[in-house]
């Protein structure tokens, strides 16, 4: 049972109607770790477990109005970003994290749905670079996503260690890069902190079809770490065990790619 005033965090990202990935996962993960969960939604999207039907940006406007509004109520102590649909959508969050001030940012730059429909304008990837990471605190991109943010093909940890360097140089201040699109028995991330330490974090891959919203979770549950006031390094490593957790202890919902189990995450 958490107690009174427990941490509290924002998740800015868009909807699944699916429940798996987003801003549904955001807050399933924020609970699951004792972290009161509050919301910005930057975009709707029809879609369930066989793939994304249909997506809805919201008017960046609307976006700064809910972040807006939650920063005036709450004592917002970690955020997580996400899907951002567009350059508005960027600009507009940027603008916010910058007048507000609220606590350790971590970005997900979610580009891509698992059934390859697009999640990011093509445009919006230079606004990204330039606006966001210089306010991000731990930046946890996977490998297609690394690879089309610096046109390093990441095969390898040297492979990594210059992507990483290419983020680190543009701003952000740990990096988190995430290996479970290779084609590996094992999942390895690559991880780079801002005081010049790095480390890889490898577990068995799950043979599981049931993966939907991986990356959301794993950032989520790292900003809910840092909002209860763990290191980066600590969250990271937490975060690690909890997904993994979370893809062996299957739910076996839908009928496609089905999302991970988020009752998995808590102690």
């Amino acid at each position: 049972m958490v107690g009174l005033n427990p941490p509290q965090a924002l998740t800015v990202a868009g909807s699944d109607s699916g429940g798996g990935a987003g801003i549904q996962a955001d807050l399933k993960t924020f609970q699951m770790r004792g972290v009161f969960g509050t919301s910005a939604i930057t975009a709707l999207t029809a879609q369930n477990s066989l793939g994304v039907h249909a997506v809805y940006p919201v008017d960046a406007a609307f976006v700064t109005a809910q972040i807006d509004a939650v920063a005036a109520d709450f004592a917002i102590c970690a955020v997580k970003i996400g899907m951002l649909a567009s350059a508005q959508i960027i600009e507009a969050v940027a603008d916010a994290l910058a007048r507000h001030h609220m606590g350790q940012v971590v970005l997900d730059p979610v580009m891509k749905a698992k059934d390859g429909v697009s999640l990011l304008d093509d445009s919006a990837r230079a606004v990204l670079l330039a606006r966001l990471l210089p306010q991000t605190d731990v930046f946890t991109p996977n490998l297609p996503e690394t690879e089309a943010l610096c046109g390093i093909r990441v095969e390898n940890a040297d492979h990594a260690r210059r992507a990483a360097a290419f983020f680190q140089e543009k701003g952000a201040k740990n990096v988190v890069i995430k290996g479970g699109h290779a084609d590996a028995d094992e999942c390895c991330d690559w991880v780079f902190l801002a005081d010049g330490s790095r480390f890889s974090l490898t577990r068995p891959r799950v043979a599981t079809r049931h993966s939907h919203g991986t990356g959301c979770t794993f950032a989520a549950f790292i900003a809910a770490e840092l909002a209860k006031g763990q290191s980066v390094e600590i969250a990271v490593r937490i975060a690690k065990d909890g997904v993994y957790r979370a893809l062996a202890e299957t739910l076996g919902i839908g009928a496609g790619q089905g999302p991970l189990n988020h009752w998995a995450l808590q102690d």
